[in-house]
């Protein structure tokens, strides 16, 4: 049987308006209405127990001392009517077993060291930070100090006065050529000697240049340093290798040109595999390029350039074998009618005039004389000098002029240009080549009368008037004792300078291409 029974017949609300008739007596009672949906009854509120019709009937229940009417992980706390799951020292979480509970947490000492570790690792990258700063404001000084030594102010100046066009040389900054050479890194040196190193570059807008950094330079010829950009980046002429700038942010200036892709002269000269496929047609016709930019900056550049230091190393050939004459390096401008007085002799083995290592003083004529070697490289295929040769045949000039006095001269002749129908043309060369070599520079041709007479051999095969020829003695004595006095290398690396002040010689740093 079963009982169902409920306090009177209203609601809790109803009863709960006479509370001296309100059976739940107990503080921590509550009134619910019963299933049947008559009357009232009473219960304790949750976490407490007891009979709620009684006053203070409902006790509060411990949880925590049963374990299966708490959820907690590690320790519990008793509350009024609940209770609270407690994590022990070391520990954090709520608690709970169906939560996070407790995890372990980190010790003091652990705190410490992390934060005095994170302290360290911020002081260091402060300290870098400052020492990166400082080094980049060092860096900016010293920048600065290079654009001013090396005349970047007067370059400048030069620049704004003149009209801007494309032609005009530029004034790159030394980041803009470490990113172009992948900070000079040695993949990309492409020449390398006495005067400095040539990279190769790649610029932002893709083109290629080659990049000039030489070793050395003189802190009095700034000025005249300047002059020489601003006249050689104007000089547009398809046989001379362009100027596009410098940079005058390092110690050194930079120099910046067009970058030629398929060697100089002399390498094609001395590799056999390439000496055989240049063809005499085609060495003729380099010559004859050559002939006519030389005589170009003798006598319609503006000032009149003397390049002093023609060498087969310094013209370069593109892909087509056209000419491009380099190494501006060591050129100078000069007056018209004038020559240079200098006390130091500056040049290549092999190549350098005699009468301006005796006198000292520089004219075009010291360029004629060396184009006629190159003359001679052209048609013998061998080095202007060389210490493995017997004594009478290390400089090339001099073993050339005594072959041709013996009439020996197709003896040394390469033999890959000879032939029944150049034979005429070939002596042509060797006579005008001979011409160029005279001790004397005033018994040579100038440069304009050397081009315009390859050109009329090339286009009409007439032959040139010989000269007479200087006394054996004087060229003995000039070529033969004065070019043995530096036998120390080749000519196709190594550099020279003689200064008569103190009657030695010392290396220089002449241009490369």
């Amino acid at each position: 049987m079963v009982v169902d029974w409920a306090i009177g017949n209203g609601t809790c609300e109803d009863a709960q308006m006479n509370m001296s008739s309100y059976a739940c007596k107990s503080t921590n009672s509550k009134c619910y209405k019963p299933d049947n949906g008559y009357g009232y009854r009473c219960l304790c509120s949750e976490g407490y127990q007891g009979n709620p019709y009684l006053p203070n009937g409902c006790q509060d229940i411990d949880e925590c001392k049963d374990p299966s009417l708490s959820n907690c992980e590690k320790h519990c706390k008793n509350t009024e009517g609940s209770y609270q799951c407690v994590c022990p020292k070391g520990y954090h979480g709520d608690g709970k077993k169906d939560g996070k509970g407790c995890i372990r947490g980190q010790s003091l000492v652990f705190k410490l060291v992390t934060g005095i570790a994170l302290g360290i690792i911020v002081l260091m990258l402060a300290a870098c930070w400052l020492y990166l700063e400082l080094k980049r404001r060092k860096l900016v000084r010293m920048k600065h100090k290079f654009f001013l030594q090396n005349g970047g102010l007067l370059l400048q100046e030069k620049l704004t006065r003149r009209d801007t066009s494309p032609d005009m040389a530029r004034i790159f900054t030394s980041a803009e050529l470490k990113k172009a050479t992948n900070n000079f890194h040695d993949s990309r040196i492409i020449g390398q000697g006495g005067f400095g190193t040539v990279y190769k570059g790649f610029l932002s807008d893709n083109r290629i240049v080659a990049i000039k950094k030489s070793k050395q330079v003189d802190p009095n010829q700034v000025g005249q340093f300047i002059n020489e950009v601003i006249v050689l980046s104007k000089i547009n002429h398809r046989n001379v290798v362009k100027l596009l700038g410098c940079c005058l942010e390092t110690e050194v200036p930079l120099l910046v040109y067009e970058f030629i892709n398929n060697g100089t002269l002399f390498e094609h000269i001395q590799n056999k595999t390439k000496a055989r496929a240049l063809s005499w047609d085609n060495r003729f016709r380099i010559a004859t390029e050559a002939a006519g930019v030389l005589a170009y900056l003798h006598s319609a550049a503006s000032p009149p350039i003397i390049h002093r230091d023609v060498k087969s190393a310094n013209i370069l050939l593109d892909t087509r074998f056209t000419v491009k004459v380099s190494d501006f390096g060591a050129s100078r401008l000069f007056p018209l009618d004038q020559t240079q007085l200098s006390t130091v002799v500056q040049g290549t083995y092999g190549y350098l005039d005699p009468e301006y290592m005796q006198t000292n003083q520089l004219s075009e004529k010291s360029d004629v004389y060396s184009f006629g070697v190159v003359l001679v490289e052209l048609l013998t295929g061998k080095k202007a000098y060389r210490n493995d040769r017997p004594q009478e045949q290390r400089n090339l000039a001099s073993y050339f002029l005594l072959t041709l006095k013996q009439d020996h001269l197709f003896r040394i002749l390469d033999i890959n240009i000879v032939s029944e129908e150049n034979n005429e043309e070939l002596i042509s060369v060797a006579t005008l080549a001979k011409r160029c070599l005279y001790v004397k520079g005033e018994d040579r041709p100038t440069m304009k009368e050397v081009a315009m007479e390859l050109e009329g051999l090339r286009l009409s095969g007439k032959h040139s008037k010989i000269r007479t020829e200087p006394d054996a003695p004087e060229m003995e004595s000039l070529l033969g004792e004065k070019f043995n006095a530096f036998s120390n290398g080749e000519s196709s690396s190594t550099s020279i300078g003689y200064d008569s002040t103190r009657d030695h010689s010392f290396l220089r740093s002449s241009g490369g291409r």
